[in-house]
């Protein structure tokens, strides 16, 4: 892994002085990682985000990890707010959805593995606490995308990502409503994500339900509830240590 330092300007007091427990992966959604550098080191444009790993594996570092980025923006997990002060975030070169999605090189996926490793050996972060900006922002964002080795990540140590489960049949979907609905929005909000308590199977429990896909289950994008999915949610929730 080579690194390379390329300080953003785009960087503040993490608030209350507290520590990373969070670590947040992007896409660039950029041509290449020229334009993701203007991007991330511009005045103008206010984001930044702790490194930037690009498609021949190269690492730049960013903004030190001790500083707030700013990579988050709005975003939300459990009771968390300020994603920014509590989290490192990277972003993965990558064209995105906007560029034409592509998939992730093995040199610059062995690059992060060894990347977020490090990371996770300095800081005292959970494998539950290591998400994609589409988790924490499942109305905003879509980043990493559906072709992100979260899978790959997880067996080297990093993130959690559920074996191949299966539930029983039946399917939740939009316009829905009723009790079955209130508890997939129950079992979603306990995990971590910001869903409505409705009952009703409305348009952002539909993006998050999208949100969850993408990260556990990508091989099926229709923002339909089934029974595979639910199994595969409530593993999840058993790796989770209670929150205070």
């Amino acid at each position: 892994m080579i690194v390379q330092a390329l300080p953003s300007p785009n960087h503040n007091d993490r608030a209350g002085g507290i520590d990373p427990d969070m670590l947040i992966l992007h896409y660039t959604d950029t041509v290449d990682a020229a334009e993701a550098l203007a991007l991330l080191t511009s005045r103008v444009a206010e984001v930044s985000a702790h490194y930037l790993v690009d498609t021949d594996g190269t690492v730049i570092h960013l903004v030190q990890e001790r500083r707030r980025a700013w990579h988050a923006g709005r975003g939300s997990w459990r009771t968390r707010g300020d994603i920014n002060s509590r989290s490192i975030g990277i972003e993965v070169q990558n064209p995105g959805h906007r560029c034409g999605l592509a998939p992730f090189p093995d040199i610059q996926v062995a690059a992060l593995i060894t990347l977020c490793q490090r990371i996770l050996g300095r800081w005292p972060i959970r494998p539950d606490l290591v998400l994609g900006h589409s988790d924490i922002a499942p109305t905003r964002k879509r980043d990493p995308g559906e072709l992100f080795p979260w899978a790959t990540l997880a067996a080297a140590g990093i993130g959690l990502y559920p074996p191949d489960l299966t539930g029983p049949g039946g399917r939740i979907a939009e316009g829905m409503r009723g009790p079955l609905v209130f508890r997939l929005q129950t079992d979603l909000s306990r995990f971590g994500y910001a869903v409505p308590m409705t009952a009703t199977f409305c348009p952002v429990t539909t993006a998050v339900v999208l949100a969850f896909q993408r990260h556990y289950h990508p091989e099926r994008l229709d923002g339909v509830w089934t029974g595979t999915l639910q199994a595969k949610l409530a593993w999840l929730i058993r790796q989770c240590p209670g929150e205070g």
